[in-house]
C-alpha cells in the first residue's frame, strides 16, 4: 500500500470511527435492505468529515486511488465505500485505462445500486470517455451475465449529454430489454430519460419502435 493511502485510511478510520452514531445506523442499514452495516453518519456529515480526512494531503496518484478504494471496500461499514466513490469521482481524470479493472472489482464486490451507480456515472463513464478503446469492454459487460456490470454499461454514458453515442445507448437498451431483473430494467429507463434531456425526439422514437419492459418505458418517458 502506498504511503499516502496508508495515511488516508488511518485518518479515515479515526475520523469516521469517532463519528459513529449507533442510534442512526439501524435505520440506514434497513434502507439498504440490511445488506451492509453502517456507522450511522448522515451524508452532510460524511462530506464534512471527508474534507477533514483529506485536509493538507497531496493530490493522489492512480496507485494511491486504487489502494484507498480497495482498502475502503475491505472495511465493513458502507460509509467507507461512499468515501471511496466520492474520492474516485473527484480524481477520475488521474486514472489510466488500466484502472477499469479496479472499477470492475469495485462494481462486482459488495454490489448494490448506491455504489454501482456512482461508479458507473462518475468513474467508468469518465474512463471510457478519456480512453475510447474501453468501449469494447462496455460491449462485453452489457452482453455478460453479471447484472451489475450490465447496469454499469448501460449507465456509463449517463452524464455525457450531447457527447452520448446514441446508437450505442440504444443498442445496449435493446440488448437487455428483456432482462428479468428490476435493476437492469430501471437502468434502461433511467439512461433513456437522461438522454431525453438532450434529444427527446430520438428517445421518443426509440421507445415507440422497440418493445421495452413497462418499467423501462415509464422511466424513459417520465419527463418527456
Amino acid at each position: 500500500m502506498t504511503p499516502l493511502a496508508t495515511e488516508v485510511l488511518g485518518r479515515l478510520a479515526r475520523v469516521y470511527g469517532g463519528a459513529r452514531d449507533p442510534e442512526r445506523s439501524p435505520a440506514m442499514a434497513a434502507y439498504m435492505r440490511d445488506k451492509f452495516p453502517f456507522l450511522g453518519i448522515q451524508s452532510p456529515v460524511q462530506r464534512r468529515l471527508a474534507r477533514e480526512v483529506l485536509d493538507g494531503l497531496p493530490r493522489p496518484t492512480e496507485d494511491d486511488l486504487r489502494d484507498v478504494a480497495e482498502g475502503c471496500w475491505a472495511l465493513p461499514e458502507r460509509e467507507y465505500q461512499y468515501f471511496a466513490c466520492d474520492l474516485l469521482r473527484r480524481y477520475a481524470r488521474v486514472c489510466s485505462a488500466g484502472f477499469l479493472e479496479t472499477a470492475r472489482f469495485l462494481v462486482v464486490t459488495k454490489p448494490w445500486w448506491d455504489t454501482v451507480d456512482a461508479l458507473a456515472a462518475h468513474l467508468v463513464g469518465p474512463l471510457v470517455s478519456a480512453h475510447p478503446a474501453l468501449v469494447s469492454t462496455m460491449d462485453e459487460w452489457v452482453a455478460g451475465e453479471d447484472l451489475w456490470l450490465v447496469r454499469t454499461a448501460i449507465l456509463h454514458q449517463l452524464r455525457y449529454k450531447e457527447r452520448t453515442d446514441a446508437a450505442r445507448l440504444f443498442r445496449y437498451c435493446t440488448r437487455q430489454a428483456g432482462h428479468p431483473d428490476f435493476f437492469v430494467r430501471k437502468a434502461i429507463g433511467w439512461a433513456l430519460r437522461e438522454y431525453g434531456k438532450t434529444d427527446s425526439v430520438a428517445v421518443r422514437a426509440y421507445v415507440a419502435g422497440h418493445r421495452l419492459a413497462p418499467l423501462s418505458t415509464r422511466e424513459a418517458l417520465k419527463n418527456l
